[in-house]
């Protein structure tokens, strides 16, 4: 059977894609974000997963506010890299496994979670920038990838408890796919940043670290979060947060914290970082000593 094995959190700023794209990541102002990717990425390579479920949010690339889904996910062979108005980012096209995908669908619809069925998306630096930061400058991405997007731009939003209940019903989901596949959640967006209005620049580091804590060890608590305390305490867009409760949720109720980096700031924005493994299987992790679980600038 597939099985979840692990969850990756992560920012997915664009200007981040930007910096990479650009052959900027030695500067001084790029080298320390990337640097605290580094373990990350020695980790995935031993770990490779073949599937990656992978929760972000569309900045009206794939769809505009002529059209909102609340949860929307890919079910097609590929998907192109957007054309965010400068151009699509040069990364490879995204494969995806819509065998999974649609077996995803067909159980959590059945648990009463409405899911948009995509046959055709491009996908934004929401999703390509987490998977430039754990796998570099691939020719192919060395993953399928299912994406899943959800609606945390235009109101009503999902609440972090429906986002976290979505996450163990994919758990349920995958567990009963009957192919041997290895499968990791990422849930992307944040950590604290907002771009307009009289609090444009916010960043809140005691809120992300907290957050950090809580996500491992409490995630109840961030369950019932109202979204104007995400908004309070993170900004308007550190709201994307919700979505990291879709991955915590796929991995059980006791994860272990492999690691984590936070660094403030990348463009205006916080960035957040942590990799999680369901407790039953943490004992496993082939990198776990090789480094130390955590860094932060």
């Amino acid at each position: 059977m597939a099985r979840i094995t692990a969850g990756v959190g992560s920012s997915h700023v664009p200007a981040i894609g930007a910096a990479l794209d650009r052959g900027r990541t030695h500067q001084p102002e790029w080298r320390p974000i990337f640097a605290g990717y580094e373990w990350s990425q020695r980790w995935i390579a031993a770990e490779r997963p073949d599937v990656i479920i992978l929760v972000y949010n569309d900045h009206a690339s794939a769809f505009s506010l002529d059209f909102v889904p609340t949860f929307a996910i890919g079910c097609a062979d590929s998907f192109a890299p957007a054309d965010e108005g400068w151009g699509p980012r040069q990364v490879p096209e995204v494969i995806g496994h819509p065998e999974l995908a649609w077996h995803i669908a067909q159980s959590v619809i059945l648990e009463e979670f409405d899911l948009t069925l995509m046959d055709r998306m491009d996908v934004d630096h929401g999703l390509t920038v987490p998977l430039s930061l754990m796998f570099g400058q691939p020719t192919a991405w060395p993953v399928r990838v299912i994406p899943l997007a959800v609606n945390v731009i235009q109101y009503p939003a999902p609440t972090a408890n429906r986002c976290y209940r979505l996450g163990e019903a994919i758990a349920r989901a995958v567990a009963t796919f009957p192919e041997d596949l290895n499968v990791q959640v990422w849930g992307t967006g944040g950590m604290s940043h907002q771009l307009a209005g009289s609090r444009a620049g916010l960043i809140n580091r005691e809120f992300d670290t907290l957050f950090l804590d809580r996500l491992s060890e409490a995630p109840d608590a961030l369950r019932v979060m109202p979204h104007e305390e995400y908004i309070r305490e993170a900004g308007s867009e550190g709201m994307e947060l919700i979505m990291w409760l879709t991955m915590r949720g796929a991995l059980g109720p006791r994860v272990r914290e492999l690691y984590r980096f936070y660094h403030v700031p990348a463009s205006n924005t916080a960035v957040g970082h942590v990799v999680l493994v369901p407790e039953e299987t943490g004992e496993r992790s082939v990198t776990d000593d090789a480094v130390p679980r955590s860094a932060a600038a």
